[in-house]
Order: C-alpha cells, then structure tokens, then sequence
C-alpha cells in the first residue's frame, strides 16, 4: 500500500476530519480490517494532545495539513498518523490535535519544529447559568424522543421568530397531536418545527400604534420566557461581552406555542388571557407557562385561575409568577391551588460596576453598564447641586426631568437618589451628562440594565460618595464597565411577592422558587435594551430579572418531568416538583416558607419523586367548598355542571385537599394550643416494593405527630393514607415557623413543609 502522507491532499483530508462520512468512512472501514483490531484497541488507551509548532504562520491550509501529517508520520508511521490525526489548527496558528500516548507526547516536545505539547482538558461550559444551577446541566439525562412530543404553550407578549433560540435544527414535523396553527407574521420567517405555533389575541380591536397586530413580540418579554423554558442551544450567547455561554430552554427538544395576549399599551386583559387559554387548550399543549400577574381574589372570577382551571382537566398543568410586590406580606398573585406558583431566587452571579472616586476610593454598586469610559475620570457633581434654581432643587436630587441645569449636568457624572422609577440615566445622558451613580435601599439583588454608565448603591455607600464631593473643589469619578461577580446563592429576590397567602389560610403560596435575578435569554430587536427614549443599545440576549424570569424555568422543569412520565396528572408533576425541591434558609430569608415555599426547584431528582400527591379537578373544588368562598352558583360556572357543597364536604381535616404541603393558621382565641389534622393520600410512582418510614422535624412550641408511621407498597399505583396531626402553641415572636414531613425510603426522600404562622400578625 502507497505511503498516506503521499496520497492526494483531498483524501488525506477527509481521512483526517473525523466529521466526514461518506467516502472517508467507508475508506477507514477497509483500513481497519486491513490493520486488524490492535489499532483501534490500541487508540482507546490514549489520550488528545494539543500540538504547537514553532512556525505560527503556515503558508496555507493544505501545507500545514500535510506538515502535521508529515510530523506524526516520523513519529508513528504514515498510516497510524493518520489515524491519531483529529484535527488541525492552520487559520490563526499553526498546530494540530492528535491522539498520542504519553511517550509519544513528550517525543513529540523534543523535536524542534514543537513549541509545545499540552493534554486536551476538559471544560465545563460557562452557561447562562441558571440551568446549571438548579441542577438541570446539558449532561443531565434526557428522554428526548419524548421531549420532542412535549409541546409549551406561552402566553406573554409574543415571540420573536427569527431568534436564534427558536431555530429547529434537527427536529422532525410536530407532534401528531398538535391542533394548532401560525398567524401571519407580518414579513418575518413565522413559524417552524421548533415554533410550531403562534397566535395573537386581541379582541378590542383599538389600535395600537406601539404594537404590530401580529404574533410579533416589539417588548421582548415573551421571547425571553420563551427561550427560557424550551429555547434551542445557542452557543456564546451574551450581552455585550456578559453573561458569556451557551442559553438554551429547559427542554431544548421541545415545542413552542406563543400566545400573544400581552399588548404595548393595553397590558394583559382578562378577554385576551381567557382566548389564549381556551386556544392553548384545543390546540394540544401540555404545560402552560404565563408571566402574568393574577388577581387575589376570587377563583372562579380571575381569568388566569379560571383558565388554568379548565387546563388542569384537560390534563394541563398551569406554572405562573408570584407576582414582584415583595418583600411585603399578603403580596403573592396566582395563588389558585391548581396552579403551580413561582417566586423568584438568585443564581451564585451578579453584576457590579466600579466607581472610582478622584481621593482613590473604590465603591462597587450594581447593574449592568456596557460602556467603557474613554477618560481616567470625569467631574461629579449631584442632582441637589445642578438644579435649575432654588425651588427645583427638592426635585433635582432625584435628577426628574426639567429639575436640572443642563449647563451644570454636561460633561459630568451626577449623583441621584432614586425617586420611585428607573429613567435617571437618562435623564442626565438626555442633558449632555456623562453618566450616573444612583441612591437606593431597593432593588440591590438585581441589576437594571442603564443606556449610559451607571450604577445603583446603598445609602451608606452613596453617603461616602456625597462626602467627597462636597469636600474638594474638583471632584471627579469614573464608572467602569460592568463584571460578573460570584456571589452566595441561592436566596430569594427581594421584589419577590411573598405569602402568606390572600386566598386561603389553608394554602402554602408560592409553591417553589426558581431563578429570577439577572437572567440571560433571548430578546427582541425591535426594541432598546431599556426601552428609554435616546437609547441606542440592541440586543438578541438581554437580562431581565423578575418572577417571570423564574416562571418559565419551573414550567421547563414540568416539561422536563412529563417527558419521563407523559400520563401523569398535572398534581403529580406538581408535587414531584415540590417534594424534592431543595431546602432553603430561614437564616438566609426570614419570611421562610413564605418567600420560598417548599425551596427552589430541583428538575434532576423531580424525575424520580417514589411518591406522589394526586388529584382530580373535584378534589379542588372540594377544597372550594371547604372554603366556603365560592358559592353553588359560582362554583358551578366553573365546573360547568351544578355544585351540591354539602354532599362534598367529609370530615377529611384542616384543610381539604391533598397538597404537598402544609399550613396552620393558629386560632385567635388566648393562650390555648391549636390543634389540627392534615389527611394525606400518596401514590407509589417508584419501586414497587417499597417502605417508607416518616421523619418528623418540628420547630421550637409545636408537636407534629404522623400516623401511621411506616408506608409499605407491593406494587407501581398503590395508594396509602396518613394524618398529620399539628399542635401549635401561639408564635411568642416569630412571624412564621416551618417545620417538615419525611417520608424516606432506601431511594427516595419526600419531603412536605409543616407551616404555623398567626394571621393577625399579617392584618
């Protein structure tokens, strides 16, 4: 046979590039059984080596590849050459990677043409990192032909159909049960194998102006919840350099539908939430995610409870936001029992900008500036100072439009304190400032994202600032572009809505949290990053903080769960989500179980809960009944058949219903104990021999007791019922206290919060 470094420079090409397989497979066939099985055996002992050669600047891509080629035959043999050949490097530097043992590495190093020979190591990705954090990485297990037949329906503002997050490469047709269709999308690419479905929904037909009629997203919400529960994997995703990695969904295989019922000027009403409801539910989806606030009050008259309502029977679990009014009490939005709520928590980053004041002091603040100064310093000055004249000068310090002297404010970096909104940047950019330091005691676990330099600090922080301007004649400062930082994680976000819940004393709200603090996903190009008038700053990836960023990573999670298990009920996956959700610190948030519900959400171990707690749709309107808030009439408009409370209501505990967790409102009345009894029933989805055995965690004044205290199962679907009995002294000074249920056997570990809390400490 000829020597391989002298065949033609095409087929010692595609015999080189592993990635070939039509010729150059079937050529490598005939070579294996000629050289006989030693080789190959041989190949699997040895590991890739990076090779740099001293020549940096190949004359051009077919003589490098035959100098690497030539280089390893001295080594090994023209034959065995090329086959340890992987790839070679010939466009920005001269080198090539091979598959060499460990002799043949450090013969390697010693020739002269070899600048150095270094072992290829393996990286993990630097992703958007939420996924990662939550425990769900690109490596985690897949079922992904049945991820493929998963289909999310989203209702949010729309969707950007051209993002890279929505391409389809390598998924086949829709699923065959898919009913739905694609709208007109104006002059843009529409929909595809991955988008297989958008729809909007505007039934008063008012025009908008700042909105295209259309499935179009011109805000960018909607593309951003989207790409973040089943987005395609999109390498080195980013925001001007930040948040560099790979973004991609919960369930990249999976399909989207994009409902728009969310309009520029209009907000979100209930008509159009209702349309996108009942179209979702036809069309065939089988998780809903909706990043949209609810109403607190009644379940059979909000558009969101009423429509995931008709979701859960027909099989569809309903995931949607907490709502952004925390850290107050009383505050958590969507908080209907069929519904799976969200709070928003933190991934281990942030990103913080350095000040760096004229004396030398360095102060760190948050938020997201992409702009790098193009002096060393520049003068600072504060709103207060810059006033257009002494009357204005109460406003100016918040640096409101018309408050400022716009010949005070050019050429400086000013000091504001934040005044109720974001826009102070833009002010002082729109008056000819050079950037701004803004005052806050809010928002400083997340990081806004400003169209000139900026940053957010803290009073304490701001007061050092302000000292020094005011103690030397030419202050001056510079704001660098902003870094990614790592921080202690998880905690939850400050404007996360918080419980206890407005509905019901009986319900623990929000369910789980979810990240919702600086997330990378996928945006919109039709509008700026802040939405600001005079910014210029455009975007395919932004950050955005909120609970709707946390929204769609648990309905990524339902996905992922219904994947493995496509017949379980909507409760099931719910509770699979919320028994093996981590544990949170009551040390880290004080408003506890709260804040935070059962914990933040741990898709991995979700797959494999050993029990569940099931229901059917009666059982919540049992619970209703329970309420007794929701009378015949109402009832029945939901359920759509006459409601007979009496005959539903057995003696079946405190609260009604077999949630996955628990809560106890203690009773008014003086120093006396209360007692109350959880009746639970769970289902065995593990092992079918199975025990579990209960572990009981009780905080300091209440006894928790379970009976029976062992669960034994012989088969997959068998059932078994137990009480908790709660007794709970009154709370000396604690606004909330948890204590947990555990039901542990040799595989699996469910766990149930226990919540006491008195309600008149939240009137």
């Amino acid at each position: 046979m000829m020597r391989r470094s002298h065949l033609p420079y095409f087929l010692l090409r595609m015999l080189g590039k592993r990635n070939f397989h039509c010729l150059p497979t079937f050529y490598l066939c005939l070579l294996l059984i000629t050289t006989g099985p030693q080789n190959a055996e041989s190949d699997s002992n040895k590991d890739s080596y990076i090779v740099f050669l001293k020549d940096h600047h190949p004359v051009d891509e077919e003589t490098a590849f035959q100098n690497h080629i030539d280089l390893l035959s001295s080594l090994k043999g023209s034959l065995e050459a090329t086959e340890s050949h992987v790839y070679s490097y010939t466009r920005v530097f001269n080198a090539f990677a091979a598959k060499l043992s460990k002799d043949e590495a450090d013969e390697l190093s010693r020739m002269p043409e070899v600048a150095s020979v270094i072992p290829n190591r393996y990286h993990k990705l630097h992703t958007t990192r939420s996924w990662e954090f939550i425990g769900l990485p690109p490596t985690a297990r897949r079922n992904l032909k049945a991820e493929s037949n998963i289909i999310v329906g989203v209702l949010d503002t729309g969707i950007t159909p051209q993002s890279q997050s929505f391409r389809d490469d390598g998924l086949g047709p829709p699923p065959a049960k898919w009913k739905g269709s694609c709208a007109h999308f104006a002059n843009f690419s529409g929909c595809n194998n991955k988008l297989i479905g958008a729809k909007y929904f505007k039934l008063d037909k008012t025009h908008d102006p700042s909105d295209i009629l259309s499935p179009i997203d011109v805000d960018g919400h909607g593309t951003h919840t989207s790409s973040t529960v089943a987005g395609s994997l999109v390498q080195g995703a980013n925001l001007f350099g930040l948040a560099r990695g790979v973004a991609r969904g919960g369930v990249p295989a999976a399909r989207v539908a994009a409902y728009k019922v969310c309009w520029a000027s209009s907000g979100c009403s209930d008509q159009d939430i209702l349309a996108g409801f009942e179209s979702a539910i036809a069309d065939g989806v089988d998780v809903i995610s909706i990043s949209i606030g609810g109403l607190t009050g009644s379940y059979t008259s909000d558009a969101i409870a009423v429509g995931s309502f008709h979701a859960m029977r027909r099989g569809i679990l309903t995931v949607a936001s907490a709502g952004n009014d925390g850290p107050n009490y009383n505050t958590v939005s969507n908080h209907a029992p069929w519904v799976l709520t969200v709070g928003a928590s933190s991934i281990d980053r942030q990103f913080r900008s350095e000040v760096v004041l004229g004396s030398g002091q360095t102060i760190s603040g948050i938020g997201v500036s992409t702009i790098e100064p193009k002096q060393r310093s520049y003068p600072v000055t504060t709103g207060a100072d810059v006033a257009k004249n002494s009357e204005s000068k109460d406003v100016s310090k918040y640096c409101l439009e018309d408050s400022m002297d716009p010949g005070k404010v050019k050429g400086k970096l000013v000091y504001c304190i934040l005044g109720g909104s974001w826009g102070a940047d833009s002010v002082v950019k729109g008056l000819g400032g050079i950037g701004t330091v803004i005052e806050s005691e809010q928002y400083l676990d997340s990081a806004p994202i400003f169209m000139a330099p900026a940053t957010i600090v803290n009073s304490t922080t701001g007061k050092r600032i302000t000292d020094y301007i005011h103690s030397t004649r030419s202050p001056s400062a510079v704001i660098h572009k902003s870094q990614e930082v790592k921080i202690k994680a998880p905690f939850v976000a400050s404007f996360s809505a918080r419980g206890p819940n407005p509905g019901t004393q009986h319900l623990l709200k929000p369910d789980v949290v979810a990240p919702g603090i600086d997330i990378l996903a996928a945006y919109t190009l039709m509008k700026s990053l802040t939405g600001l008038k005079g910014d210029t700053q455009f975007s395919e990836f932004t950050l955005m903080s909120g609970t709707s960023m946390a929204c769609p990573h648990v309905a990524g999670a339902a996905a992922y769960v219904k994947s493995f298990h496509p017949n379980w009920s909507p409760s099931a996956i719910k509770s699979a989500l919320l028994t093996t959700a981590t544990p949170m610190s009551s040390r880290v948030d004080r408003e506890a179980e709260f804040a935070y519900g059962a914990g933040q959400v741990n898709p991995a171990k979700a797959r494999s809960p050993g029990l569940v707690y099931d229901m059917e749709d009666m059982s919540y309107i049992q619970f209703l009944c329970h309420e007794g808030r929701e009378n015949s009439s109402s009832l029945a408009t939901l359920v759509g058949r006459p409601v007979n409370c009496s005959k539903l209501i057995p003696a079946n505990g405190e609260d009604a219903i077999n949630y996955p967790t628990m809560q106890l409102a203690l009773r008014r009345s003086g120093q006396e104990p209360t007692v109350a009894v959880f009746r639970r029933t769970v289902t065995n989805v593990g092992q079918a021999q199975s025990v579990y055995n209960a572990t009981i965690r009780a905080p300091k004044g209440v006894e928790i007791t379970v009976k029976p205290m062992t669960l034994s199962f012989s088969r997959v679907e068998q059932k078994r019922s137990f009480k908790v009995v709660v007794k709970a002294k009154p709370l000396s000074s604690a606004l909330v206290v948890s204590g947990s249920l555990i039901w542990r056997s040799s595989r699996h570990i469910v766990r149930s919060p226990v919540v006491i809390y008195d309600p008149k400490n939240f009137d």
